[in-house]
C-alpha cells in the first residue's frame, strides 16, 4: 500500500509535513488522524492504525503539528486553537486535492481536537476519539509542577517524554478557554468513543463525560488491557477493525471499482505483507478484507489468524454449507452444524491406513456437532455429505500447484 508524502499550508503560513496512507485500489472512504500531544504522525498508534485503515480501503491522513516532528513552526508558539485550525487546514487540503474526509480520529488530546474541530468539517460524518479527555485543560497535568512558573515567567522548558519543550502563558490561556462538553452536545455527528479501563495517563472518567454529553448515535467501546499510547500491535489493529465496522454504517463509500472477476467463483485471492510486523499479511477476496499472522510463539503477534488456521476454516466452512445444502434439499430436521479442526504432524508409521510409511504426515482432525431431531440413519448420511464437500475433496486429491513470477 503506498504512503504519499508532502506538505500543505497550516495556520500561520507554516508547512507542515504530512503522510497519506492510500489503499492498493480506490478508496472507499478519506479518514483525518490527529495525534496525540507533543508526539507526531509518525507514533506507533498514529502510524499502525492508518495503515490497518488504509487496507480496508480507507485512505487515511495524518500530519505533524505546527512545529513538531517535520513541520514548520515554532511548537512554544502553538495552541489548542492552531491545532484545531490546522486540523481544519488539513481536510482543505484533503477537500481540494482528493476528497473530503468523512470520518475525523484523533488520539489522546488529538481526540479532544478532532471533537473542537467536527462542526468546521461539514461533510465529517464519523467521529472516533482514542484515549481522549473531556477537557483540553487536562493536559497541563503533564506538567503540573510547571503551570504557575509558566504564568509567571510567561515561558518555561518542561520535560515531557524525555524530551524538552517550551510551554507559554499563550497556550495555558488559550486551552482554558475550550469547553469540550459544548462542542460534544452540539456534535450531531455518529460518535465513537474509544479508551482503555487501565488508561493512567487520560482515565476512563474523561471517556464517560464524552459519551453521556454525546447524542445518539454514539457507540463505546472498551479497549481492554491497553496503554494510553496503544503500543501493542494488537490494540491498534483491533481499533482499526472496529473503526473500519462501526463507520460504514455513517458514511457514504464508493463502490469499489469493479473488477472482470469480481463476481465470478472462485474469485482471486490476494495475500500482501502489511510490514507491520515480521509475519502479518492483508488478505483481499474481493471485497473482502482479512488479517493473516502467526501466533507469538511462532515469533508473529497473533493480529490475525495463521495460514493453517485459514486452511482449517475453510475445510469447516465447506464441510458446514456442504451439510446445510443436503439437509435442506432432503429436508432433513437440521438445526446447526459446529465442525471443530485441529491440524498436527503425526508419524507415517502410526497411521495403519496410510499408504506413506516412513517419516512425518499431515493430519486434521474434524469433529462435527449436529443440532436437531435427526435420527441415526440421518446423522450416518450426514456424516458422508461432509467427506464429499469440495475442499476436502481438493485436500484429499492430487493438487497442481502453478507457480510463477510476475514482478
Amino acid at each position: 500500500m503506498p504512503t504519499e508524502r508532502f506538505q500543505f499550508t497550516g495556520e500561520g503560513g507554516h508547512q507542515l509535513a504530512a503522510a497519506l496512507e492510500l489503499p492498493d485500489g480506490e478508496p472507499l472512504a478519506y479518514a483525518l488522524f490527529a495525534h496525540c500531544f507533543t508526539c507526531g504522525k509518525d507514533t506507533l498508534a498514529a502510524k499502525r492504525i492508518s495503515v490497518a485503515l488504509a487496507a480496508r480501503r480507507i485512505a487515511v491522513l495524518r500530519f505533524d503539528f505546527t512545529g513538531l516532528g517535520s513541520s514548520e513552526g515554532d511548537f512554544a508558539n502553538s495552541t489548542f486553537s492552531s491545532n484545531v485550525a490546522d486540523l481544519v487546514h488539513a481536510a482543505d487540503h484533503l477537500r481540494t486535492t482528493r476528497k473530503a474526509p468523512s470520518i475525523l480520529i484523533g488520539h489522546s488530546l488529538g481526540g479532544a481536537a478532532i471533537l473542537a474541530t467536527a462542526g468546521k468539517i461539514p461533510e465529517a460524518k464519523a467521529i472516533v476519539t482514542i484515549a481522549a479527555p473531556s477537557d483540553p485543560a487536562h493536559v497541563t497535568g503533564l506538567f503540573r509542577e510547571h503551570v504557575d512558573a509558566i504564568r509567571a515567567q510567561g515561558e518555561v522548558e518542561v520535560s515531557l517524554a524525555g524530551r524538552p519543550f517550551r510551554i507559554k502563558r499563550e497556550f495555558l490561556d488559550d486551552i482554558v478557554e475550550h469547553e469540550l462538553i459544548k462542542d460534544v452536545t452540539g456534535l450531531h455527528k455518529a460518535l465513537l468513543v474509544m479508551h482503555s479501563p487501565v488508561d493512567d495517563t487520560v482515565g476512563i472518567d474523561n471517556a464517560t463525560r464524552i459519551f453521556v454529553a454525546a447524542k445518539h448515535p454514539k457507540s463505546f467501546v472498551s479497549l481492554d488491557h491497553a496503554d494510553h499510547l496503544l503500543t501493542r500491535p494488537a490494540d491498534a489493529l483491533y481499533a482499526a477493525d472496529v473503526i473500519t465496522a462501526w463507520a460504514s454504517r455513517y458514511v457514504d463509500a464508493a463502490k469499489p471499482a469493479t473488477t472482470t472477476d469480481s463476481s465470478e467463483a472462485p474469485r482471486r485471492v490476494i495475500v500482501q505483507e502489511t510490514r507491520k510486523s515480521k509475519f502479518n499479511q492483508i488478505i483481499s477476496v474481493g471485497p473482502h478484507r482479512l488479517v493473516a499472522d502467526e501466533p507469538v510463539a511462532a515469533g508473529g503477534e497473533d493480529a490475525g489468524p495463521g495460514p493453517y488456521d485459514f486452511l482449517l476454516a475453510g475445510l469447516g466452512a465447506c464441510t458446514s454449507m456442504t451439510m446445510r445444502l443436503y439437509a435442506d434439499r432432503k429436508s432433513l430436521p437440521l438445526d446447526r452444524v459446529t465442525v471443530t479442526l485441529k491440524h498436527s504432524k503425526i508419524y507415517a508409521r502410526d497411521c495403519e491406513e496410510c499408504e506413506t510409511k516412513e517419516g512425518m504426515l499431515d493430519q486434521i482432525e474434524r469433529d462435527i456437532a449436529m443440532e436437531g431431531a435427526l435420527d441415526a440413519d440421518q446423522r450416518k448420511r450426514l456424516m458422508e455429505i461432509a467427506d464429499k464437500c469440495p475442499v476436502h475433496r481438493t485436500l484429499t486429491s492430487e493438487i497442481r500447484i502453478v507457480t510463477k513470477a510476475v514482478g
